[in-house]
């Protein structure tokens, strides 16, 4: 069953854990009718912060909300030497995964920061499953360190912070679960009047589960090291995404103000569409209308 929280948030929608690779479970829940559309989270939240756009998507679509490993209610085990049980491929195989327990063998997906780097690489791995992308405030993993610079690394500190050795980051943030969550996010540009307070109950609860801290930050390390190996085999080798991809960020953001994200993509992928929207990080709960209004009919191109 669903944890409680879930509930108000998602009236109808039925949940399911499912096994992947190396026993992990990944937490899910499913509603809607129409072609089937994943849904990804960022970072430090879980699947709850779909709340204010599924009612509207799940008129359209077979929705799949899940919650990453080592985030929500998914599994968080134990990280490895060269953090590559947490490498983006291996995150991006369990969403595989997960679509093909639902009988998905073909699917879109939406999908914001963390989600959409993990949405990043299951099209590179996996091209023939993601029929269609819609990636929210991120430019790529790779572009986002090679162009690091001072006003991205204040804004963006806790990069900088989970990555270092186990276990000085978790300790930190195991030692009060709800000021760390206040601190990345309520630090953003819209604070934390945009969010839900059952929301913010949701991410909290997640927050003060055992491994979620171990979980995130492993996320992290694998993103500074393995992550980058994997994206570089890509640019060396000219490997490029193919499928039909949209790009929306918020021009109250950090990305927008210390990157170009629409040219990096094009970078790294032949058929990019993108713009600003108004918000700032967190797209789907500051402005879920105006990312309503640009992502539903992209994604319904492919239906017939």
């Amino acid at each position: 069953m669903a944890p409680a929280a879930d509930s108000p948030l998602f009236p109808g929608f039925t949940a399911r854990d499912i096994a992947t690779d190396e026993g992990v479970h990944i937490h899910t829940l499913c509603g809607g009718e129409g072609p089937p559309l994943l849904l990804l989270h960022g970072h430090p939240q879980t699947h709850a912060l779909w709340h204010k756009v599924a009612p509207t998507l799940a008129r359209h679509f077979t929705l799949v909300l899940a919650d990453l490993r080592g985030y929500g209610d998914s599994a968080k085990p134990q990280g490895v030497p060269d953090h590559a049980n947490y490498s983006k491929r291996v995150m991006a195989r369990d969403m595989l995964r997960v679509m093909q327990a639902y009988g998905h063998a073909k699917f879109s997906v939406l999908a914001h920061d963390r989600g959409a780097r993990v949405a990043h690489r299951l099209a590179a791995d996996h091209a023939g499953a993601v029929q269609r992308m819609v990636l929210l405030d991120i430019a790529p993993t790779l572009a986002m360190y090679e162009q690091t610079g001072e006003a991205f690394a204040r804004a963006y500190w806790h990069w900088f912070f989970l990555i270092q050795p186990a276990p000085m980051p978790e300790r930190f943030i195991a030692s009060d679960p709800a000021v760390y969550l206040q601190e990345v996010m309520g630090r953003r540009s819209a604070g934390l009047t945009p969010f839900d307070p059952r929301a913010l109950a949701a991410y909290t609860r997640a927050l003060l589960a055992p491994g979620t801290a171990h979980g995130m930050c492993e996320d992290y390390r694998a993103a500074a090291g393995i992550d980058l190996d994997h994206d570089r085999a890509d640019r060396d080798a000219g490997r490029r995404l193919g499928l039909p991809l949209m790009v929306l960020w918020g021009v109250d953001g950090v990305v927008h103000r210390c990157f170009k994200p629409l040219e990096e993509w094009q970078r790294v992928a032949a058929d990019v569409r993108g713009e600003t929207l108004a918000c700032g990080h967190y797209v789907a709960e500051e402005a879920p209308e105006a990312l309503l209004a640009k992502a539903l009919p992209f994604l319904q191109e492919s239906q017939p």
